[in-house]
């Protein structure tokens, strides 16, 4: 293996949270999921020559996760063989867990949410800056945090809509 290689496999070791979180915001099936995992690992290995570590290669990767699992979201809604299913998050739930509940309910309220305002969203409780935000997703850090408050507020009009508050 070369040293690139274990560079980057190491990056993605270090920062597999984004994976997780981005396909979680983007798809509800657990194997749906791990496919969209997969692409954006492939995604960041094409593109990894181009990262000049500019930026923090966590935000790198943000963006590129992002902009695949949009692009790949759009494909999955043109398959045909696509079946909507009305059923719960596949969380399972510790009866006696108020977090995993609470949890819970802040994905279904997600779940509500275009793709820009997931991303945007994912980013903010990731800790992320309104500059981080924007140079993950390619805006103005104003234009950021105007974005991040309406998908703040429209997403506490969800919860209260599901009959939850936090």
């Amino acid at each position: 293996m070369s040293q690139k290689e274990q560079e980057f496999l190491s990056l993605i070791r270090e920062n597999q949270g984004i994976l997780i979180k981005v396909s979680r915001m983007y798809m509800d099936a657990p194997e749906d999921r791990e496919d969209l995992e997969q692409e954006i690992i492939f995604q960041l290995w094409r593109s990894y020559d181009r990262y000049k570590g500019d930026s923090k290669f966590s935000t790198w990767m943000y963006r590129v996760a992002i902009n695949t699992a949009i692009t790949y979201f759009k494909k999955d809604k043109r398959r045909t063989d696509n079946v909507e299913l009305d059923t719960q998050l596949d969380i399972e739930l510790d009866e006696n867990s108020f977090e995993s509940e609470r949890l819970a309910h802040f994905y279904q309220a997600v779940k509500k949410l275009t793709r820009i305002e997931k991303a945007i969203i994912l980013l903010f409780i990731e800790g992320n800056s309104h500059q981080s935000i924007a140079e993950s997703l390619g805006i103005t850090p104003v234009n950021a945090r105007v974005k991040l408050n309406r998908t703040k507020k429209k997403l506490k009009e969800i919860i209260k809509e599901q009959g939850y508050e936090f």
